[in-house]
C-alpha cells in the first residue's frame, strides 16, 4: 500500500510519501501555512496528485504519553482528512522525529535555514517509517 505521513504543526507542516512494500519513505513537501484551512486544501491537492491508499497523521503525545492540545487538533485533522477526502487515516506517536531529522541532517553543512526548511518532511518520513516498523510488529505477532 502507498502511504502519505503528515507531520502537523501549527506553522509547518511536513509530508512524506512510502509505501510498505519496499519499507521506504522518503521526505515529500512542506506546507508552510497558519491557515488550517489552505493546510487542508494543500493536503488535498497532495492526495489527488500522489493518490496513497491511506493517511498516516503523525500524534504529537508529550513525553509522559498523555495528550495536549496538539494531539487533539492532530486527531481533528486525521478526522478531517477521512470526512472531506474519504482517505482512511492512522495515527502514529511522533516523539522525538524531530530530533531524529536534526540528527540526519547533523555534519551535511546545511544553514540554519536549510535544516528548518527539511526538518519537518524528514519528521514525516521518520513518523511513515515508525508505521511501517509497528506494522511489521503486528503481522509478525504469534
Amino acid at each position: 500500500m502507498r502511504y502519505l505521513a503528515i507531520d502537523p504543526g501549527d506553522k509547518r507542516t511536513g509530508l512524506a510519501v512510502g509505501d510498505d512494500t519496499s519499507g521506504i519513505a522518503s521526505p515529500f513537501d512542506v506546507i508552510v501555512t497558519a491557515s488550517a484551512q489552505h493546510r487542508l486544501s494543500r493536503i488535498g491537492d497532495v492526495l489527488a496528485q500522489e493518490q496513497p491508499d491511506a493517511v498516516v497523521v503523525g500524534l504529537p503525545l508529550n513525553m509522559d504519553g498523555s495528550e495536549g492540545a496538539p494531539a487533539k487538533q492532530a486527531r481533528l485533522l486525521a478526522q478531517t482528512i477521512t470526512q472531506q477526502f474519504g482517505v482512511t487515516t492512522h495515527m502514529m506517536d511522533e516523539r522525538l522525529t524531530s530530533h531524529v531529522a536534526d540528527q540526519q541532517m547533523a555534519g551535511h553543512g546545511l544553514t540554519r535555514g536549510q535544516k528548518k526548511a527539511r526538518r519537518d518532511a524528514l519528521a514525516a518520513a521518520a513518523i511513515l517509517h515508525d508505521f511501517f516498523a509497528w506494522q511489521n510488529d503486528q503481522d509478525n505477532r504469534p
